[in-house]
């Protein structure tokens, strides 16, 4: 098998305030399952995430917490961060957007825009609330999205019809900081991102991208609707600083998030590689050989497909634009939207305390919503943890590991059992890795999982037609052999689970004193496990939800029927 070099990044989340299970998996979770995968087959992987900090909601959040805007921000990227770790994404470096590193990239990002004609200084008309005494951002307007009809919508995009707005489009329009309508129009100097000018440039190149339905859809409405002129700076102190050197207009000025965000991801890789971030980032140092993967929420799509690259293709052909944008579609809560505001949902530190991560994991990625939004509910979850994790793989685990230790021994006295049966099931284990690897490479995680639960099944099956402890009370010497060929499938289940549920795999692999390796080859890893080899019995794999637990869970976390 060839090997590759992947470049994987998900949206960066926002560092005011925790993720909830559908920022989990809408992007993180997808993200880091691919990213072990790819390591698990042999290829290269670079796996670069963190956290976006600059733009109002983090002045307002210090302003609230009395605290200088720095110390917020690195007080939230610490909780983030810790959060992430107890998910066990395994992420080679999370950083940050406030980092120097990014103020020198998006600098020098600009200049590169205005050198080749792409960046235009204007006066322009834009909303001030008086009550406020600021300029509000456009996502701190909100109001009637003119298009749709949403009431929420806000000044930036509409996140119920994910059209791009103008705060001045708004039908009623109201400060999100203040819920105050007293609102007027001022003017003042901003930098715009010609992307009228880039348009032929971005379709073309979105023409050559093999994207899923989702994101294609995304990016070819803003294509054919027509791509406006975006402002990229704002009236805010936390950013980044506009260069004066070329824009001398622009003292006190800071870059728009949504300008210096993505370039985050070139920035923490810098910050993690320093000039080896070339390596990833500029084709003419390598990064042409590699393959770039991205994974969005549908509403980051936009942003994603359209703007970030139009931002590179402007200021230097030679950056690495993503190869494959995966776009994934929104995670409900019970019908509705999660709400920490409203006390309604789980969010990331609430649902590591109930359970262990890999719980969580196995649920969301095996309910991915990938083509359309999906609804998660505490019955829902608990039925398939009980049914999948419980019944068919901790099952199987179980009864092989605890019988054949209770009546031969924690030292293997067989070589795996080689019939015709045997054979057979190999046979066919075979063909289900092939598309399960398959459908994981093509970043399709729900059959992925269908598959995944399909190959533990056949073990769990395989041992129930072939009841080694009914063979046993005749013949121990075949029995022992059937028991050892359940271990090496055991072992083979456990590795190709490792992307999505880690903990729990290498959990089990270490009782079985065997590694997580894998070499693509079924008739050799089926012999992993041989006579002489000691193992241990874990005392327990997953532990069943209750009726009475997902109650509890239902009223603690408002899922009002």
């Amino acid at each position: 098998m060839k090997k590759e070099k992947i470049l994987v990044t998900c949206a960066l989340p926002y560092v005011n305030g925790l993720p909830h299970l559908g920022h989990l998996a809408g992007c993180l979770l997808p993200s880091d399952v691919y990213a072990r995968f790819n390591r698990l087959v042999g290829n290269e992987v670079l796996y670069i995430g963190g956290t976006d900090e600059h733009g109002t909601p983090s002045e307002l959040g210090a302003k609230k917490e009395g605290i200088d805007v720095l110390e917020y921000t690195t007080k939230y990227h610490n909780l983030h961060k810790d959060i992430y770790k107890k998910f066990n994404l395994s992420f080679d470096y999370f950083g940050r957007t406030s980092a120097q590193e990014n103020t020198e990239l998006s600098q020098q990002i600009a200049r590169e825009l205005a050198k080749n004609g792409y960046i235009e200084e204007r006066e322009v008309e834009q909303v001030f609330s008086i009550d406020d005494n600021m300029f509000l951002p456009d996502r701190y307007i909100t109001g009637t999205c003119p298009y749709c009809g949403a009431i929420n919508a806000r000044g930036d995009q509409c996140e119920n019809c994910t059209k791009v707005l103008d705060p001045k489009d708004l039908i009623e329009p109201r400060s999100s900081v203040s819920g105050s309508t007293n609102l007027e129009v001022r003017k003042t100097k901003h930098l715009y991102l010609k992307l009228s000018k880039l348009s032929d440039k971005v379709r073309d190149w979105v023409n050559t991208r093999k994207w899923n339905k989702l994101t294609l859809g995304i990016a070819n409405k803003w294509l054919d609707e027509g791509l406006d002129d975006r402002c990229i700076t704002r009236d805010l102190k936390w950013g980044i600083p506009v260069p004066t050197d070329v824009f001398p207009d622009m003292k006190d000025k800071v870059f728009y998030v949504w300008f210096d965000a993505p370039i985050g991801y070139i920035s923490i890789t810098k910050e993690l590689l320093g000039d080896g971030y070339k390596n990833w980032w500029l084709e003419s140092c390598g990064a042409g050989d590699e393959k770039y993967v991205e994974f969005m929420g549908k509403d980051n799509v936009p942003f994603h497909s359209i703007m970030f690259p139009a931002t590179l293709i402007g200021a230097n052909p030679d950056y690495k634009k993503v190869d494959t944008l995966k776009g994934l579609s929104y995670l409900n809560f019970n019908g509705g939207k999660f709400s920490k505001s409203a006390g309604r949902g789980i969010f990331a530190d609430s649902a590591i305390a109930e359970f262990p991560a890999d719980y969580w994991r196995y649920w969301l990625i095996k309910n991915a919503p990938e083509t359309d939004d999906t609804d998660f509910t505490f019955e829902r979850f608990a039925e398939e943890i009980n049914k999948d994790l419980n019944d068919v793989l901790g099952n199987f685990v179980l009864r092989v590991l605890k019988f054949y230790n209770s009546k031969i021994g924690s030292t293997l006295q067989h070589n795996p059992a080689n019939s015709e049966k045997e054979i057979a099931v190999k046979a066919e284990l075979k063909t289900r890795i092939e598309s399960y690897t398959n459908y994981l490479s093509q970043m399709e995680f729900r059959k992925a999982m269908a598959e995944l639960r399909a190959i533990w099944v056949l073990g769990n099956t395989y041992i129930d037609e072939m009841a080694p402890w009914t063979v046993f009370k005749t013949d121990a010497e075949k029995s022992g052999e059937i028991l050892a060929f359940a271990m090496n499938l055991m072992r083979i289940f456990l590795v190709l689970a490792k992307p999505v549920i880690p903990e729990t795999a290498e959990k089990i692999l270490t009782a079985l004193h065997t590694s997580g390796d894998w070499i693509f080859d079924v008739e050799v890893e089926m012999n992993s496990i041989t006579k002489g080899h000691e193992f241990e019995v874990p005392s327990s794999v997953f532990t069943k939800i209750t009726p009475e637990k997902v109650m509890e869970l239902n009223e603690k976390y408002n899922a009002k029927k």
